[in-house]
């Protein structure tokens, strides 16, 4: 049944909320959990749901997503026929003004139009969970449904800005949208992903487009609730939304509890990513690690607590590394003291440096920083 799905990532939304973590690379791309980026959960659930046609819309900022994609090979999609694509945007982006994510499905057209799946599975980039999309679908079938949109609950005192909240009957029938509102009247979160039949979504993206209207949520699905038979799937399992650094830091946190992490990483299948052959964690002799995600490559003779170590990471001697998130190849010099940080990539921290935050605003330093 799922091979008669076709699968759209959307990475195309602003990603200014996530400041220096995005400053060279979109939102997809972003490091998480030690060894993965944020798109191999949409791909990898997309994968072992049995879709095998995945097409990722890219806006700008993308040669990080396509040097940690490449062939697709990992997530089993570099295929003769089907497989994975990436839906740039039009030719004349940078010499016109960007109007919405529409406006990127509407210049893949030829993409959607030419598949041959009767089904569309369209994803955010910003959502992180382990989804067996099966049963959505067959809820989408049994229910006659035009759109479902799969969402989850969140207490009514989470940040809703880029959030779309719904209101759903008794019947699981979508009644009411609102986005980014400011006082939200019920728990209802999309998750950003929608089910819909690959014909009706071509009419809708030429309808929009035709009409001036270039937004996916906003024109596309909320002004089409009391036109459409619009239903509510519920995905009742660990949903990480990242869409502020304070989510960011949040949910790699998270990851240091093993019950979500299983959730995340094993059930109900397996989170795939690209592959790198290096060594074994080096633990030195003066090296103490407590509550960590350490990835492969690292190289520890200091303290570690309640922190996660990218790829080729190197704590020093004397270092103390404390609820902070240290990316690929970062190095950390003798009698540095570091809590509450978040390193992007190849950042180096000299000897005897002290940067302390808050978990509700975590020091970050970007990309090849020097302090």
């Amino acid at each position: 049944m799922m091979r008669d799905v076709l699968g759209i990532i959307n990475n195309t939304k602003n990603d200014t909320y996530l400041k220096e973590i995005t400053h060279k690379r979109s939102v997809a791309s972003v490091p998480i959990g030690g060894r993965y980026r944020i798109v191999d959960f949409a791909l990898s659930n997309m994968v072992n749901s049995g879709i095998r046609n995945v097409g990722i819309l890219v806006q700008n900022k993308y040669a990080s997503l396509m040097d940690h994609l490449r062939s697709g090979k990992e997530w089993d999609l570099d295929r003769k026929r089907d497989g994975l694509f990436i839906l740039p945007p039009s030719p004349d982006y940078f010499t016109s003004v960007r109007k919405g994510d529409l406006e990127n499905l509407y210049n893949n057209l030829s993409y959607i139009s030419r598949s041959r799946q009767k089904y569309v599975i369209i994803s955010g980039a910003n959502i992180i969970c382990n989804i067996d999309y099966t049963d959505a679908l067959k809820f989408h079938e049994d229910m006659n449904a035009d759109i479902t949109i799969i969402y989850h609950q969140c207490p009514t005192t989470t940040d809703y800005s880029q959030c779309t909240v719904m209101e759903i009957s008794d019947e699981s029938r979508v009644t009411r949208m609102e986005f980014s509102p400011v006082n939200a009247k019920t728990d209802n979160l999309s998750m950003e992903m929608y089910i819909i039949e690959r014909e009706l979504l071509i009419d809708i993206i030429d309808e929009c487009t035709s009409r001036g209207d270039y937004d996916f949520i906003k024109d596309a699905i909320i002004k089409n609730v009391d036109k459409l038979n619009i239903y509510g799937y519920l995905y009742s399992s660990y949903v990480a939304r990242i869409n502020s650094i304070q989510s960011y830091y949040k949910h790699n946190m998270d990851l240091l509890n093993p019950i979500i992490w299983k959730q995340l990483f094993s059930n109900p299948g397996l989170i795939y990513t690209k592959v790198k052959d290096q060594a074994p964690v080096k633990y030195m002799e003066h090296s103490e690690v407590k509550n960590a995600l350490v990835a492969n490559g690292c190289v520890i003779e200091g303290k570690v607590e309640n922190s996660i170590l990218f790829r080729g990471v190197q704590i020093h001697k004397g270092a103390h590394i404390k609820n902070s998130i240290i990316m690929e190849k970062c190095v950390i010099d003798e009698n540095v003291m570091l809590e509450n940080v978040i390193l992007d990539k190849e950042v180096h921290i000299t000897k005897g440096k002290k940067l302390i935050g808050v978990q509700e605003y975590p020091v970050i330093l970007e990309k090849k920083a020097v302090i």
